[in-house]
């Protein structure tokens, strides 16, 4: 590695203490001291929290937030169309091709720190996220209701109820990750020195990041998980493949559906699913 100072960490250092300065633009900092520091997993690592994660990467810790699962539907009967919105569910009464895929009660935050901090700009304090391949399981809940007798009912939508204090939180780790990255930097420099080294660099994302620096490294990125509390409305998609052949699932659990009287079956089903704003 070179022995040049870095430049920028004073930059890096005011944006994370400013709560009234965005995440995107401090990251996009931190982005640019690894740059000037030639070191390549601190780069990646605040470009993905800028960009967002691909569905396959390996989200870190605090990028998986608890949230409820629930469904929107209607009940055709003689009497018109009654319809239900936010019934909660339990993981174990999703289609078995979810479960296999691990779809529950945990929700990846795959979205970039830019969407994140629209989200908890937003009045509402609930956001409804929709797994993925949620469109197919409302379809195969549909047909499987209709299977089972209650040939009214119709289920619409299939998502997540995230709390919005939830989203809050992944934005205050990466936050305080950040911070704790310029603290192990400070604490390693010795009085006088004006900027950082790479080699402090390095050391400093090795401790505050688990970010192990060097050619053809791997990182690896370690946080406690964000707590849900219940609270208002907005959608997303979770931005991830379809699933492959449904298989039928349907158990009785808690969630008993009803339908008034005998009906004719409706001659098309319909699945809708929330759409990120």
């Amino acid at each position: 590695m070179t022995t040049l100072d870095v430049q920028g960490l004073v930059q890096l250092e005011r944006a994370v203490l400013d709560d009234s300065v965005s995440l995107a633009s401090a990251l996009r900092r931190c982005l640019m001291l690894g740059a000037y520091a030639h070191h390549q997993e601190l780069r990646e690592w605040a470009l993905k929290e800028l960009d967002g994660y691909a569905a396959d990467d390996d989200l870190p810790s605090y990028r998986q937030v608890p949230a409820a699962l629930e469904i929107d539907g209607n009940v055709h009967d003689y009497t018109g169309i009654t319809q239900f919105s936010g019934r909660r569910i339990a993981a174990q009464q999703l289609p078995q091709h979810a479960q296999d895929r691990g779809i529950g009660e945990n929700v990846p935050i795959h979205w970039g720190v830019k969407v994140l901090e629209a989200w908890v700009a937003q009045e509402d304090k609930v956001l409804r996220l929709s797994p993925p391949g949620a469109a197919e399981y409302t379809l195969m809940m549909t047909v499987q209701q209709r299977q089972r007798g209650n040939s009214g009912s119709e289920i619409t939508s299939l998502h997540w109820d995230v709390a919005k204090p939830s989203i809050e939180g992944v934005l205050d780790r990466i936050r305080t990750r950040l911070t704790q990255f310029v603290a192990e930097v400070r604490a390693a420099m010795p009085p006088g020195q004006q900027n950082p080294d790479p080699s402090q660099i390095n050391s400093a994302a090795q401790q505050a990041l688990n970010i192990t620096g060097g050619d053809n490294s791997t990182f690896n990125i370690t946080a406690p998980n964000a707590k849900a509390d219940r609270g208002g409305t907005a959608s997303a998609n979770v931005n991830e493949p379809a699933p492959a052949t449904p298989q039928p699932w349907w158990h009785r659990t808690s969630v008993i559906w009803t339908a008034v009287a005998a009906f004719a079956a409706i001659a098309g089903v319909v699945a809708t699913v929330a759409v990120a704003k």
